[in-house]
């Protein structure tokens, strides 16, 4: 061993290490310090709560990153973390102590006044709030010259600034991380003096300290258990004491003060009853732009630095060429070497001991990457920052429900991971389902360590597909679900019902509905329908109503690959159902833009979940037949109760114009099927009942007209002459432009372009209403009109183009295509307008005067009364 003798590390009093946190020059300072002072004790700046948690490092299945997580008892969201990095220099002391057989303290402020503390300054954490916590910074942060906050009297909270950035601007750096690598990673530890970094580091705090002052008030109470805590180990173990802390608190350290004045800082904090355990860590989370206060640029850099025995730059670029291969990339060892060298001869023009991060980046952009920030990026988020993910063994301590988790995980073989990655997942296999479950439970108890995403694979309800991606705050999330219940669950089941009781909107219920049978939780379902009866039966809101289907009807889907049972679904979803189309119809009368967008998003959705519904019911994947016999206005009469004569004279007039001769309800009835194929197509025939009194109201806006017309169209229960004739009369020149253009938006938004293309008539009419707009009135209409055709496919959008600009006579088979309208010509119709000349020769009685047989006018007017009329 070299190094100073150990008498010498105490002629000064305990041994006393400043370290960077999460710094692997400063952890192999530390280690090389240890070994040459040989303490009897080592003191480590951390929640004392955490002390019975220091021999379960000692396990091989405790594997960095890790950190330790304080939590509120009776709040276990409250929390804070302390990580701990293969190469921080306090998982190194630790690491050192069991090795040695040598106790291990920690010696921060406690955990419980820290909590405490922050809840009363409405802090997560001490170095700022994260979702589940804050993560201590240790008194990394240095306070700043600025002065003191508002309030600081009561927290201590100054404005701070970095030391290491002072530091690296008085030594003429202008980025600390560049000038800590070449005073600290670069050149190791001391050979003669393992102690003289730390000798040099205290003498720069003292400095620091001086200029900009000793801290707020929560450093000086931190700093004032420190030392009671040192005097303590000192009184127990001798002058023999090392102890690990940031850099910053050194000098306080030293410092001579009196017991009494210790304590009576301490005296009157809050406290907050508190619980630790290790959790699983990651480099990204390490990292400064995670938002941790003592984060480091380059955790996964740093690792390297710290693992590798030699040769690190070569080493490096050996790792960055493996990964620019396994993405496909053509790197031959050539580059790599190529690239060493470039990365020496930049440390060298640019004065430095040995290459750095950006040399090594520079490096690997220029020869690796050929230019490219693309793949640059790539290495940066993948080896600079990482994925690693730290390991906690079964053994140490955690909440019930994280050892039930944990269980599940390992008997899913569903291990969690930093990187983000899909998982597809059959759930025809008991393995598959029983992650499925697994991973819907967690998503109801807020732990959302998986995302669903939609399938590449197909679109059956027995396939799922989940972005999983573990999140280190997720084991805050376990631990605040940890009231629910002891096993996951469990848990669920009891959050489900208790979400279910306090949700406010319909909408809610259904959605808690569909979780309850995607997790498995059929104990919870009786609850949950109860609730569901009960508010839709109190809901009397169609937008409610409507928004509350669709995830009710998606529901019944998952009886058949999950094995549930959904009678009871069924028949609230077939009343909700009745609902909306009773209410539907005098729901979309007066409304204003926004609010008729909204309504016709909740038509698409009802439509889609009729649809479900009718297949759930009828026990088939579609239907064999076709509507009601009944006459369309009568099937409506629920839709249209208290619509008024208005209303009334649009469906009157609507049943005698279809072009083939039939009326608009008159449809074959379907043909064979049980008593669940006739309730669903029951429920489909009113539901287009409804659109098509949608599609003849004047007082429902155009965009829910024209969206009505199209879903017939589409369904086939509307012949094309007929869509065609409804769009002719919503575009005739009496419709005022703005109209005009929302039924357009309504109809061919959505995918109608192709509808579009392979209809020319109604692409003619169209465009014929398009030219006839008034300059005045133009302007008014594009917004609607660029929003609708800016949604189409660019392929789209260029053979609409084309078309427009050849004209339908022009295209093979176009001339077939090109039929106009009756009644929507460009020129007058004079055999029409002569049809109605023996009708007027009666109304003003001409028939004797030129002769005309009486009998015959009749018999010509018989024939010929309703030509013109709805056509």
């Amino acid at each position: 061993m070299t190094g100073a003798p150990a008498s010498t590390a105490y002629d000064a009093g305990p041994l006393l290490l400043g370290v960077r946190h999460h710094g692997p020059g400063s952890a192999r300072a530390v280690r090389a310090a240890l070994q040459a002072a040989r303490p009897a004790v080592v003191l480590i700046e951390g929640p004392p709560e955490a002390d019975p948690l220091i021999p379960p490092a000692a396990d091989p299945g405790l594997r960095p990153p890790v950190a330790l997580l304080a939590h509120a008892v009776d709040e276990p969201g409250r929390s804070a973390f302390w990580p701990f990095a293969e190469f921080s220099p306090e998982w190194v002391a630790i690491r050192w102590a069991l090795e040695h057989d040598v106790p291990a303290r920690f010696i921060d402020l406690p955990a419980t006044h820290t909590l405490a503390w922050a809840e009363e300054a409405g802090e997560a954490g001490e170095s700022g709030a994260e979702a589940g916590g804050g993560e201590e910074d240790g008194g990394e942060h240095a306070p700043g010259p600025g002065g003191r906050r508002a309030g600081s009297d009561d927290v201590g909270d100054v404005l701070r600034v970095d030391p290491l950035a002072v530091l690296a601007e008085a030594a003429g750096y202008d980025d600390p991380e560049r000038w800590w690598e070449d005073v600290v990673e670069h050149r190791g530890p001391g050979a003669d003096d393992p102690f003289a970094p730390f000798t040099a580091v205290g003498e720069a705090m003292t400095a620091l300290r001086e200029r900009y002052g000793a801290g707020g008030r929560r450093d000086l109470v931190r700093e004032a258990h420190m030392r009671l805590r040192l005097r303590a180990a000192r009184k127990e173990f001798g002058p023999a004491v090392a102890v690990v802390c940031g850099a910053w608190h050194v000098p306080a350290l030293r410092e001579k003060t009196t017991v009494t004045a210790d304590r009576s800082l301490l005296r009157g904090l809050p406290k907050v009853k508190t619980d630790v355990t290790w959790v699983p860590w990651t480099h990204r989370r390490l990292a400064r732009s995670g938002g941790y206060g003592a984060g480091i640029e380059s955790p996964g850099w740093y690792g390297h630095l710290f693992q590798a025995p030699d040769r690190p730059v070569e080493r490096w670029l050996t790792k960055v060429a493996g990964l620019l291969r396994e993405e496909d990339r053509i790197v031959s060892s050539a580059h790599v070497i190529e690239a060493v060298r470039l990365a020496e001869t930049l440390a060298a023009l640019r004065g430095r001991p040995l290459p750095g991060l950006g040399e090594t980046t520079d490096a690997v952009r220029a020869v690796l990457c050929e230019g490219s920030d693309v793949p640059l990026a790539l290495v940066h988020d993948r080896l600079v920052v990482g994925d690693a993910l730290g390991e906690v063994p079964e053994s140490a301590p955690a909440v019930p429900l994280q050892r039930d988790l944990t269980r599940q995980q390992r008997s899913l073989r569903l291990k969690p991971e930093a990187l983000e990655r899909d998982l597809e997942l059959d759930l025809r296999g008991d393995t598959d389902a029983g992650r499925s479950r697994l991973l819907h439970r967690l998503r109801l108890l807020g732990v959302d360590w998986g995302e669903p995403v939609r399938s590449r694979g197909g679109t059956g309800t027995f396939r799922e597909t989940w972005r999983l991606r573990w999140e280190p705050e997720l084991s805050v999330r376990v631990a605040e679900a940890g009231v629910w219940g002891t096993t996951v669950q469990a848990a669920a089941r009891a959050r489900a019902e208790a979400d279910a009781a306090a949700a406010r909107a319909l909408a809610d219920v259904t959605a808690l509905a569909e979780q309850c049978l995607l997790a498995g939780l059929p104990e919870a379902l009786p609850v949950v329908m109860r609730v569901l009866a009960d508010r839709a039966a109190l809901d009397t809101d169609v937008g409610h109503l409507a928004q509350a289907l669709p995830a009710l009807v998606r529901s019944l889907r998952y009886g058949d690959v999950r094995g549930t049972d959904t009678g009871a679904l069924a028949e609230v979803a077939a009343g909700l159902a009745e609902r909306v189309f009773v209410g539907l119809p005098p729901a979309c009368a007066a409304l204003d833009a926004d609010a008729a967008e909204e309504m016709r998003a909740h038509v698409d959705a009802v439509h889609t979940a009729v649809g479900l519904l009718t297949e759930s019911l009828a026990g088939t994947s579609a239907e064999a037949g076709g509507a009601s016999t009944a006459d369309w206005p009568a099937e409506t009469t629920g839709g249209e109760e208290g619509a008024g004569q208005d209303g009334d004279r649009q469906a009157s007039q609507g049943e005698a114009t279809y072009a083939d001769g039939q009326a608009p309800g008159r449809e074959r009835a379907p043909s064979g099927g049980g008593s669940g194929r006739a309730v669903g197509g029951g429920l489909r025939e009113r539901w287009r009942g409804v659109l098509r009194a949608l599609s003849l109201r004047d007082t429902a806006p155009g965009v829910i007209r024209g969206r009505a017309v199209r879903l017939l169209l589409d369904d086939g229960a509307l012949p094309p002459g007929e869509a065609a004739r409804l769009m002719g009369l919503a575009l005739s020149p009496g419709t005022p432009p703005a109209a005009a253009a929302a039924w357009i938006e309504g109809f061919a938004g959505g995918g109608g372009g192709l509808l579009l293309v392979h209809d020319e008539r109604l692409l003619g009419l169209l465009d014929t209403w398009l030219t006839g707009v008034p300059a005045d009135a133009f302007t008014d209409v594009l917004p609607l009109l660029r929003r609708t055709f800016a949604a189409y496919e660019p392929g789209v959008r260029r053979t609409l183009g084309e078309l427009v600009r050849r004209g339908p006579g022009d295209r093979p088979g176009g001339a077939a295509q090109a039929t106009v309208v009756p009644g929507f010509a460009a020129e007058p119709d004079t055999a029409r307008a002569d049809a109605v000349l023996p009708v007027l020769r009666l109304l003003l009685g001409l028939a004797a005067d030129d002769g005309t047989d009486t009998a015959d006018t009749t018999k010509t007017t018989g024939h010929e009364s309703l030509a013109g009329v709805g056509t």
